[in-house]
Parts: structure tokens; C-alpha cells; sequence
């Protein structure tokens, strides 16, 4: 009976050992993977950082290029409406012209 005991009390002290030893791999394992989250999370924000910062750029970029392309919009239809003008004169200019001959003048 009292080596019965004696092998229960070793084999629970083995244990408690052996449950310590894992306790404290399993503490430096979860040390170890917050490190590694906080170095993630950190990598995460500064690409998120740039990210936003590029997007800021960019709207005063596209407000640049959609000016330049409304300007060259408007350009060319002032061109075109002052073609127009330019031939509706010229017609009229001519209707006169055929009216002064028809009317003898």
C-alpha cells in the first residue's frame, strides 16, 4: 500500500511537472503570436495609411484632367458653332444675293 502511494504521488508530481512545462510553453507560444499580430497589424496600418494617402491625391488629379477635357470639349464646340455661324452667313449672304439679282436690284 505505501508503495501504491508512493507511485500515485510521483506520478501526480510528474504531471504537475510536466502541466507547469506546458503551461509555460503555451505563455511564450501566446507571447510569441502577439508579437507577430502586433507587428501584422502594424504592417496593415501603414498600407492602409498609404493607401488613403493616394486616394487623396488622387481627386485633385482627376479634377485636373476632367477640366482639361471639358476646356477641349467646349473649345472644339465654340469652333464648330462658330463654323456654323460662319456658313449660315455665308448663306445668307448668298439668299440676299440671289434675292437682290431676282428683284433686280
Amino acid at each position: 500500500m505505501k508503495t501504491t502511494m508512493i507511485t500515485v504521488a510521483a506520478v501526480v508530481g510528474l504531471m504537475c511537472v510536466g502541466t507547469m512545462s506546458l503551461a509555460g510553453e503555451m505563455g511564450s507560444m501566446a507571447n510569441e503570436m502577439k508579437g507577430e499580430m502586433k507587428h501584422d497589424m502594424d504592417s496593415m496600418k501603414g498600407d492602409m495609411k498609404a493607401n488613403m494617402d493616394a486616394m487623396k491625391g488622387k481627386p485633385g488629379v482627376m479634377k485636373d484632367e476632367m477640366k482639361g477635357e471639358m476646356k477641349g470639349k467646349m473649345d472644339s464646340m465654340k469652333a464648330s458653332k462658330d463654323a456654323m455661324k460662319e456658313d449660315m452667313k455665308a448663306s445668307k449672304d448668298a439668299m440676299k444675293g440671289n434675292l437682290k439679282g431676282a428683284m433686280g436690284y
